[in-house]
C-alpha cells in the first residue's frame, strides 16, 4: 500500500512548456459579509472567479485547492472589504511562490437597499447588481467596482410629438368656438380625448464601473447608487402608492432623456467625485419603441485609464 499520495502537480512537468495569462477557478458560490460604507455589514451571497498566471513554463499547474481555501478564510473569518481584498490577493501570489506573481479576483452579488418610495415614505427592497474585481499586476494593485442602477427613461423626441397631437385635438375639438370656459378646458384635459397621445419611455440601465483609491475602508456602494440616481432622477421603485406613481409621471415628464443625456449627466456628476480615481459607465435605453437598444458609453478619459 502506498505511503502517501502523488502529487502531480509538485512531481511532473509541462508537456507542452509555455507560460500561462491566468489559471483558476470560475462560478465559486460562497457568501461573504460585506462592509459597504454607511451600511451595516451584510451577508451577500457571491459567485467568484479567483486566478493567478504562470509563468514558470517548465511547472505542470498552479495549486487551485488554496486559492479557494484562502477565499473559504475570506468567507467564514472576516469581513470582504477593501483591505481584506487586498490581502487575498496578496495570500493567491504568495501561496504561488515562484509560479505566480499576478493575481486576480471577482467577486459578483446583488447588494439590497431598502429605499424610500417618492411621496408616500413607503419602504421596499431594490437590487443592485455589483461586481468587486482586484488585480495584483507585478505589485501594482487595481480595485475596481461595478454596479448596475435601473432608472426610467422618457424620449424627448417622443414627448414632442405627443405634444404636437394633443395641440392638434385642441384645435380640432375648439376652432368653431368663440369663447371657452377655463373649465371646460380643464375638463377636456382630463379625458382620454384630450390626451390623445403620450410619450414612451423604457426601463433603462446605466452600468458604471470606478477605480478606487487607497483612501477607501469601506465600499460606496451606497454612495455611487445615490450618485447616480440623484444624477438621472428617475430611478425603478419599490413600493409604489398611486401618489408616488403620479410624482414618477411627472419626474419623467420632466426628465426627458436621450441615452446621450443620460450618459452627460452620469458624466457630469462622475467627474464630481473625489473618491474614484477612474470611471467607465454605458447607459442603455431598452427601446420600447425599436427592437433594438439605445446605448451611450464614456469614460473619465484619463491617459492610461478606462477605453471606452
Amino acid at each position: 500500500m502506498p505511503t502517501s499520495m502523488p502529487d502531480i502537480a509538485n512531481h511532473t512537468t509541462a508537456q507542452t512548456e509555455g507560460t500561462l495569462d491566468w489559471v483558476g477557478m470560475s462560478n465559486i458560490e460562497m457568501p461573504f459579509m460585506v462592509a459597504s460604507k454607511g451600511q451595516a455589514e451584510r451577508m451577500v451571497s457571491a459567485y467568484v472567479d479567483a486566478f493567478v498566471n504562470l509563468k514558470e513554463p517548465q511547472a505542470k499547474g498552479i495549486h487551485m485547492s488554496r486559492l479557494y481555501l484562502l477565499l473559504d478564510e475570506l468567507s467564514s473569518n472576516n469581513v470582504l472589504n477593501y483591505q481584506s481584498l487586498v490581502t487575498l490577493l496578496d495570500g493567491f501570489i504568495s501561496s504561488h511562490q515562484d509560479l505566480s506573481d499576478n493575481a486576480k479576483v471577482t467577486i459578483a452579488f446583488d447588494y439590497h437597499l431598502r429605499r424610500k418610495s417618492l411621496i408616500s415614505g413607503k419602504l421596499g427592497w431594490k437590487a443592485y447588481p455589483v461586481t468587486l474585481t482586484g488585480r495584483l499586476d507585478k505589485g501594482v494593485l487595481d480595485i475596481e467596482l461595478a454596479i448596475d442602477v435601473r432608472y426610467s427613461s422618457t424620449c424627448p423626441c417622443s414627448a414632442a410629438l405627443a405634444r404636437q397631437l394633443i395641440q392638434k385635438a385642441f384645435t380640432d375639438k375648439f376652432t368653431s368656438e368663440q369663447n371657452i370656459s377655463k373649465e371646460t378646458v380643464h375638463e377636456w384635459l382630463g379625458s382620454t380625448e384630450g390626451i390623445v397621445a403620450t410619450p414612451h419611455s423604457q426601463r433603462s440601465v446605466a452600468e458604471v464601473k470606478v477605480k478606487l483609491n487607497k483612501s477607501i475602508s469601506d465600499f460606496p456602494i451606497t454612495d455611487l447608487v445615490d450618485l447616480i440616481e440623484s444624477a438621472l432622477q428617475t430611478p425603478v421603485q419599490a413600493a409604489v402608492k398611486r401618489e408616488d406613481e403620479q410624482e414618477f409621471a411627472r419626474l419623467n415628464g420632466q426628465n426627458l432623456m436621450f441615452c446621450e443625456d443620460a450618459a452627460r449627466r452620469l458624466q457630469h456628476a462622475m467627474n464630481l467625485a473625489a473618491e474614484f480615481d477612474d470611471f467607465w459607465l454605458r447607459v442603455n435605453h431598452l427601446e420600447s419603441l425599436h427592437a433594438h437598444d439605445a446605448v451611450s458609453v464614456t469614460t473619465k478619459g484619463i491617459t492610461g485609464g478606462y477605453q471606452p
